[in-house]
């Protein structure tokens, strides 16, 4: 496996796990084939041009698209089996960390991986708690016809989704934790990564903030981070995708760069507003 830290801004990283091997239908579990089944029933559904599933289709993507990409990104890295976990201490299963070194230094690139594995745990245990809570209270709405029971199907797919987060930053833990990961610092993104920031020496520090925070729960004011800024955008997203060569990158890295230029817009405009303002009732 291939995983890839790609900064978005200058403290958020997007971190997307490439699975070299995709394995056969006779060798997947029964989530795996239930998740390409669901999957392919849902494109089914966009094709479609008009009906309550092509409705339930648009609803659902715009609350896909809301989901954190740190959880998409956790999702990619595949729940730690038995067998993988056997392969991976035997060195079968080479696992390659990639990143810019422009940005990330070699000496904290575990570190920051290690962070992005650990730091929402507690938040997907809540959730997934809440999910499991809310699905036995949803499930009468199947005895409505005609429509599918929408909201237990939807907190199906969240316990699921919260789960393989879970799974995924466990993954993450246990190849930290057994040095099991080959660094390799990147010159193609590098070379992307390179021109859009000023001051490279800066941006360094801003992108390890997190895990030096986990460490420190206190700050200088000479030390205190510069304001946030984003690195990547759509169009130099597309670009790092091309150089790369992962077609399926496209769709994370979009999400991701919406997502946190939203929150970068939405920190700017809380920091405007005058003292004492809540915002409108």
């Amino acid at each position: 496996m291939r995983f890839f830290l790609l900064p978005i801004s200058t403290r958020r990283t997007l971190l997307y796990c490439q699975k070299l091997q995709v394995l056969p239908t006779s060798k997947q579990t029964i989530v795996d084939k239930a998740t390409v089944r669901a999957a392919k029933l849902w494109a089914g559904w966009e094709k479609k041009e008009g009906g309550w599933q092509k409705k339930v289709v648009i609803y659902g993507n715009s609350l896909l698209k809301r989901i954190p990409y740190e959880e998409w990104g956790l999702k990619s890295v595949p729940p730690l089996s038995t067998k993988r976990r056997e392969e991976e201490i035997l060195g079968k299963d080479k696992n390659h960390l990639i990143y810019p070194e422009s940005i990330i230094p070699t000496t904290k690139a575990v570190s920051v991986l290690r962070t992005l594995g650990t730091e929402r745990e507690s938040l997907h245990k809540t959730r997934l708690i809440w999910c499991l809570i809310g699905m036995p209270i949803s499930a009468p709405f199947a005895l409505v016809p005609i429509i599918p029971n929408l909201p237990f199907f939807y907190l199906v797919y969240r316990a699921w989704s919260h789960w393989r987060a879970l799974a995924g930053g466990k993954h993450i833990q246990f190849l930290c934790d057994n040095n099991l990961l080959n660094l390799s610092p990147s010159q193609v993104l590098d070379s992307i990564y390179t021109p859009l920031v000023p001051d490279a020496s800066t941006s360094k520090v801003s992108i390890t903030e997190k895990d030096n925070s986990a460490k420190s729960s206190t700050t200088s004011d000479s030390t205190r981070p510069e304001e946030e800024k984003m690195l990547l955008s759509q169009d130099n997203g597309r670009q790092l995708v091309r150089a790369l060569e992962i077609p399926e990158l496209e769709v994370e890295l979009e999400r991701a760069i919406w997502q946190v230029e939203t929150a970068i817009q939405r920190e700017k405009e809380e920091k405007a507003k005058p003292p004492g303002t809540t915002g409108p009732k």
